[in-house]
């Protein structure tokens, strides 16, 4: 298997499974963490666990997704991919940040990139700010979510409320640049 992803919800796990088949992949999506997810990834490239953990207590979000974490790692999964909403509608607290979090350290990650962009469903972000069309997210439907309201379009400051890891940006004049600059920056931030 080369990929295991970890998905919040079911909606965007079917999301990504539906891009990765129609880019060539063999995909299995689960709904939920099945007893042998061995045997049910037995023949993709690609497994896509669906979890319902974007609204829960945010330490059943992190358990959950370890278990998926680790569930993939016994499949065979080389390469794992954490896929949360594309608005990152969440609380100040979690669950996006301890979640992703608690992987970078099941996985010894020492930094990671989130870009929760979907530009087919209008979603960009410029400048670390998140966009829903020609909107800032704040400016949006999505600001009087019931369960997750997004207020604030700055997604280094989300991110930075539900994570005690630095949280830095990466600008598009630094993603533009040379080759290795993207790098440079982020070895080079504290």
């Amino acid at each position: 298997m080369i990929l295991g992803a970890i998905a919040d919800d079911l909606t965007g796990a079917t999301d990504l499974s539906l891009i990765l088949a129609r880019n060539g992949m063999r995909v299995v999506q689960t709904i939920g963490l099945p007893d042998d997810l061995g045997a049910v990834a037995a023949e993709a490239d690609a497994v896509v666990v669906a979890l319902k953990s974007r609204t829960i207590p945010a330490d059943e979000a992190v358990a959950m997704s370890l278990d998926a974490a680790r569930a993939l790692q016994a499949a065979g999964a080389r390469r794992f991919f954490f896929k949360y909403c594309s608005t990152f509608d969440s609380t100040d607290e979690g669950n996006i940040g301890p979640v992703a979090s608690a992987l970078m350290s099941h996985f010894d990650m020492e930094c990671s990139v989130a870009c929760p962009s979907f530009p087919e469903n209008g979603r960009t972000v410029y400048q670390g700010h998140l966009f829903v069309h020609d909107r800032l997210i704040s400016d949006s439907p999505m600001k009087d979510h019931p369960l997750t309201p997004m207020r604030d379009p700055d997604l280094v400051r989300v991110l930075s409320r539900q994570t005690e890891r630095p949280v830095h940006l990466v600008p598009l004049a630094t993603m533009r640049g040379a080759p290795g600059a993207i790098a440079a920056q982020v070895t080079a931030t504290p």
